[in-house]
């Protein structure tokens, strides 16, 4: 399975970004899907999950603020990202896990960068 994520940029506090992640397969077969990031001189960290079994699940710095969603049809998963932070500062990477092989992959990472 092959991930590619897009959307990243620079952009102000207060701001908004919507970063993608297209799948190479049909994205059903990613039971868990999400989304982490690790920030320059941080420990990779998640930002939120959709899971086939449980839902979404938020880290709590930034519930209320980030959105994630799936779209079958285009076989992709969104993170809509409002109301920005600096802290928010770092690089995103976009993670499925496959529930017939029981792997977890991951793509490049896109990088989104808020200035104050």
């Amino acid at each position: 399975v092959q991930l590619v994520e897009s959307g990243g940029g620079l952009v102000r506090s207060g701001g908004s970004l919507r970063l993608s992640c297209a799948a190479s397969e049909n994205i059903y077969n990613l039971d868990i899907m999400g989304w982490f990031r690790r920030a320059p001189g941080k420990q990779r960290e998640l930002v939120a999950t959709d899971s086939a079994v449980s839902g979404t699940n938020y880290a709590v710095s930034v519930k209320g603020r980030f959105t994630i969603s799936r779209d079958y049809a285009k076989n992709t998963i969104h993170l809509q990202m409002n109301r920005l932070k600096p802290e928010d500062t770092a690089v995103y990477y976009c993670n499925g896990h496959h529930w017939s092989t029981n792997r977890d992959y991951w793509g490049q990472g896109t990088q989104v960068t808020v200035s104050s």
